[in-house]
């Protein structure tokens, strides 16, 4: 059973208000028109949100982590993209620094990450390398008091905007996933550039591009925490970011059906309403059943996470399952919605669109699989 205390309940109300009023009257166009919304971030930081998560002496809110599952819910629920922006800066770009990073990493990326001062990135995926991130190709080779990089990387949230990028290079080859570690790079080191923005079927307003290295020189006080132990490091950070993700996948499932139920007490067929048929009646029960069954899977994980405990298993369960029943539910809202679902008119074609990511980013589907059925080998004695 969830149980929200109520300053979560604060926090929900907090961040809806906020996306009905600032994110909702711009976010058809930020689809359209693939732009990122940065004067929505700007108006966060004001709010602390880029900094959710914090401790308050990096110029975080101190909140925990059922506050921000909430909150990437309640924008999700408006703006998927924005949530997505917002996750990859506090979750992949912030949060390694706040793990690994030394004080002075700290005070100098993460507070103003915190205070929405920068924009961060993560990355990780390469052109060669999706979902076996241990075969990727950029090497970081010590030389004198830097690292010096040269790779590519891809599928790159907020490469296009951000100032401070976490990136995964080998600096092992003889050692495989145990020779990866983990840098800061700022935007302005020379060798270092933003590639081609992709286009995109969904999360139009959240940009992702590439990332190139040639020669890139980091400063040896710029590697994560200890070198060869980047691998460990984003696996734990995409543990955590997975349940971000599977909450974005319910905030969109959440106002698909919204959407849809409201549709069926209004659309006339046959001189009935259309949620009057029993068809449109099973539809919408089993999506609100789908729903309630990600809602707990989702806060559950995050509950588990927030107490220190072994939360693997339930994260790739609750994203597995939050992520797939979003697009299925996304498309029953667009066939409810008949002809007008499949036009702009109506923005249930931009939930189906968005939510498709999820399976894919951070750990497909079938990673998901694989992930859950390795955690269920280790508990094999008490199933």
């Amino acid at each position: 059973m969830i149980h929200f205390s109520e300053e979560h309940e604060m926090v929900r109300n907090m961040v809806r208000d906020f996306a009905q009023k600032e994110m909702a009257p711009i976010a058809i166009e930020a689809d359209e028109q693939e732009r990122f919304p940065k004067e929505t971030f700007q108006k966060m930081a004001e709010l602390i949100l880029l900094g959710l998560p914090f401790d308050p002496k990096y110029g975080g809110a101190g909140m925990d982590i059922i506050a921000y599952t909430i909150t990437l819910e309640e924008l999700a629920r408006v703006c998927a993209a924005t949530a997505l922006s917002y996750s990859a800066h506090v979750s992949l770009a912030a949060s390694p620094i706040d793990m690994f990073g030394t004080e002075a990493q700290k005070q100098k990326y993460l507070v103003p990450l915190a205070k929405g001062e920068k924009i961060g990135s993560f990355g990780l995926t390469e052109p060669g390398s999706g979902s076996d991130a241990g075969s990727m190709k950029t090497t970081a080779v010590p030389e004198g008091d830097h690292y010096v990089l040269n790779g590519s990387k891809m599928w790159i949230t907020n490469a296009e905007v951000a100032d401070i990028f976490v990136v995964a290079a080998v600096t092992d080859k003889s050692k495989g996933t145990r020779g990866i570690s983990n840098f800061i790079i700022e935007r302005d080191f020379a060798g270092f550039e933003v590639g081609k923005k992709e286009k995109k079927l969904g999360m139009r307003a959240s940009p992702t591009s590439m990332l190139h290295f040639t020669d890139c020189r980091v400063p040896k006080e710029n590697l994560l925490g200890e070198e060869n132990q980047g691998f460990k490091q984003f696996l734990k950070v995409l543990n955590g970011g997975r349940v971000g993700i599977a909450a974005q996948a319910l905030g969109i499932a959440k106002e698909s059906l919204k959407r849809a139920m409201l549709y069926a007490q209004e659309r006339e067929q046959f001189g009935k309403k259309i949620g009057e048929f029993q068809g449109i009646q099973f539809k919408l029960a089993d999506m609100a059943t789908k729903i309630k069954a990600s809602e707990l899977m989702i806060y559950d994980a995050a509950e588990k996470k927030q107490a220190g405990l072994p939360y693997i298993h339930e994260a790739g369960m609750a994203k597995l399952f939050a992520t797939e029943a979003a697009t299925d539910i996304a498309n029953q809202a667009i066939q409810i919605h008949g002809g007008v679902g499949y036009t702009k008119e109506f923005e249930v074609e931009r939930f189906w669109r968005d939510a498709k990511l999820l399976e894919i980013g951070e750990g497909t589907s079938e990673v998901q699989r694989i992930v859950i059925y390795r955690e269920l080998l280790k508990e094999i004695d008490r199933l």
